[in-house]
């Protein structure tokens, strides 16, 4: 039959694949420093010393251990799969992506490392490092959703794009994507496994700030199981209205400015609404890069 050879969507999309034939065919401008074939486009040896690290690396923090023991793994049987670096100019490189493999080579005394050699802009270097990081390394859940904010803010993907883009359900982004609504407190206790995607799927269905922390630290402090946290949230939800603090409910029109600022940023704003219409917004960060990354969407 003639659809029998019909070649198969790939999983990504125009995702990474896409990315990196462009890069190739793309070499004109500024963007084509070196014009080499045997440099760009091909896998090289290169000194450790002279690739860069990527400023756009998802990744917040790495294992101590799981690097020492890919350095001893490196140390017996090299780099399996070559690292990706773009070239700056002569003799200088940037990471895209693999930089535990990079930082398990040094730590295993290796002087070079190989690499595929790739041409890129800013945004496809972005866009390639997001997409390649969400696809292969252990990223937490914080660090996933973070990803997946920055290729919707600064590669310009909508959000119905984003699941065929990295190879996921749409159920599944969207997620992750709520994790960013939580508190800072309860996102800090996500990123270092104090509590499951589970548990803060549970604590998302609750609008209340103070119950979703209340229920957090009681989490921790007792180390409910999802299902048990699931049923707290269940019976706080079945309370007549009158035993729910109502202080804290947030106006319609006012919520609907902080679920967009919270979308926008990445992380839980407040905004608190007073009398006289005065009122304060409050963004948080969970580390000096997350405030940097803040800031930059600020332009400031």
């Amino acid at each position: 039959m003639a659809d029998s050879k019909k070649p198969k969507r790939k999983a990504l999309g125009r995702g990474l694949g896409a990315l990196l034939e462009d890069s190739n065919s793309g070499q004109r401008g500024e963007d084509r420093i070196n014009s080499d074939v045997n440099v760009v486009g091909s896998i090289n040896e290169i000194h450790v010393n002279d690739i860069e690290t990527n400023p756009y690396q998802p990744r917040t923090e790495f294992d101590k251990e799981a690097l020492d023991e890919l350095a001893v793994s490196i140390k017996i049987q090299g780099i399996i799969q070559p690292i990706t670096v773009r070239k700056l100019g002569n003799n200088k490189y940037q990471l895209i992506s693999g930089e535990r493999r990079l930082q398990a080579s040094k730590l295993a005394g290796l002087e070079n490392v190989p690499a595929y050699v790739r041409v890129a802009d800013d945004q496809q270097m972005l866009e390639m490092a997001l997409i390649e990081n969400i696809q292969r390394e252990n990223l937490n859940a914080i660090e996933i959703a973070l990803s997946y904010q920055r290729l919707i803010t600064d590669c310009n993907l909508k959000q119905e794009e984003l699941g065929d883009r990295v190879g996921k359900k749409r159920t599944t982004v969207n997620n992750y994507m709520r994790l960013l609504k939580l508190p800072p407190d309860i996102q800090a206790g996500i990123r270092d496994k104090k509590i499951s995607m589970g548990h803060a799927r549970a604590l998302i269905t609750i609008e209340n700030v103070d119950t979703q922390l209340s229920i957090y630290h009681k989490i921790i402090k007792e180390d409910l199981s999802v299902r048990k946290v699931e049923d707290l949230v269940r019976n706080w939800q079945d309370k007549p209205l009158k035993d729910k603090d109502k202080k804290t409910e947030v106006p319609y029109e006012i919520k609907q400015v902080q679920d967009k600022l919270s979308s926008h940023f990445g992380t839980r704003v407040q905004v608190k609404h007073g009398k006289n219409n005065k009122g304060e917004i409050k963004i948080p960060y969970l580390s000096n890069d997350d405030l940097t990354r803040i800031l930059e969407i600020l332009e400031l």
